[in-house]
C-alpha cells in the first residue's frame, strides 16, 4: 500500500470505535430487561446523579446537540420515565425530572456497572489497566471536545 498512514490497523480511530460498539452491546442483554436503549441508561445516569436538569445540560455532558437528544427524551417522556418542562427562572430553558417510574428504575439497573465490569475482567485486563483506559480516553475526550483555533 502507497500510504500506510492509511492501513485499518494503524487507526487510533478503529480501535476506539469497534470497543465502544463492543461494550455497547454487552450492556444490550441488562438493559433490554429494563426495557431502555444505551443512550438512554445514559440520560438516566445523568438524572439519577442531579434530577431536573436542562436539557442543554444532558446534551453537552453527553456530547450531542440538543436536536439529537430531544427526541431521546421525547421518548423516554411517552415511556413515563421523565418530565419535560419549561424552566419557571427561564422559560427558555427546558428542565428534564424523573418521573417516579424514572427513578425507580435505578434500583433495578443499580448492578449494571458491576456486571459490566465483571466481563471485563474475563479479558487479560485488570481493574488498574481498565482504569488506566479510562483515564487516558477522557484525556483524548477532554482535549477533542474544547474549542480549536485554526493555526
Amino acid at each position: 500500500m502507497a500510504y500506510e498512514q492509511l492501513k485499518l490497523e494503524n487507526q487510533l480511530c478503529f480501535p476506539v470505535y469497534a470497543a465502544s460498539r463492543l461494550i455497547t452491546r454487552e450492556y444490550q442483554p441488562y438493559l433490554e430487561k429494563l426495557g431502555i436503549t444505551y443512550p438512554q441508561y445514559l440520560v438516566f445516569m445523568i438524572l439519577w446523579e442531579t434530577d431536573n436538569v436542562p436539557v442543554t445540560e444532558i446534551a453537552g455532558k453527553l456530547i450531542l446537540n440538543t436536536n439529537t437528544i430531544t427526541p431521546l427524551l421525547k421518548r423516554m417522556e411517552q415511556m413515563g420515565f421523565i418530565e419535560r418542562r419549561r424552566s419557571q427562572e427561564d422559560e427558555r430553558r427546558v428542565m428534564v425530572g424523573l418521573t417516579e417510574k424514572g427513578q425507580a428504575l435505578q434500583a433495578e439497573a443499580a448492578s449494571i456497572p458491576q456486571a459490566m465490569v465483571e466481563q471485563l475482567r474475563k479479558s487479560n485486563l485488570n481493574v488498574e489497566d481498565l482504569l488506566k483506559l479510562k483515564e487516558s480516553l477522557n484525556a483524548v475526550i477532554r482535549f477533542l471536545s474544547t474549542e480549536k483555533t485554526p493555526d
